[in-house]
């Protein structure tokens, strides 16, 4: 099962956040994200106007109401940030990740015009 078929699971705190060794096989099995200082995971999305990243975003929040899970998000033009982790322990779980990858497959389900033009 991929990450992205996988659901959040509401964190009630009290839980240890993923050590480097608990998150690494989770990071190599999404696209393009980093984990900055062991504490968060971050991606930029490219898309190739402002209507399709706006799109992405609506795409990812609902994502955020469904899964119960609420990324930080900035947009601008052609551009789409998300930054994702567990607030109660003000960390990294697996959830994160799975978020991460409904969030790739949100982005490859865009329109092959909505994607940037490959150099």
């Amino acid at each position: 099962m991929s990450l992205a078929d996988r659901k959040c699971v509401p964190c009630k705190g009290g839980v240890p956040p993923l050590t480097r060794a608990e998150y690494e096989p989770l990071l190599a099995e999404v696209d393009s994200w980093e984990v900055v200082d062991d504490h968060h995971l971050q991606r930029l999305y490219r898309t190739r106007n402002f209507r399709a990243a706006l799109d992405l975003v609506n795409q990812i929040g609902e994502i955020a109401e469904a899964e119960f899970h609420h990324p930080d998000i900035d947009l601008a033009w052609g551009r789409v940030g998300v930054k994702i982790w567990t607030h109660k322990i003000n960390g990294l779980t697996e959830s994160d990740f799975f978020f991460a990858a409904k969030c790739d497959r949100a982005y490859g389900s865009l329109p092959e015009d909505a994607l940037p033009k490959q150099a």
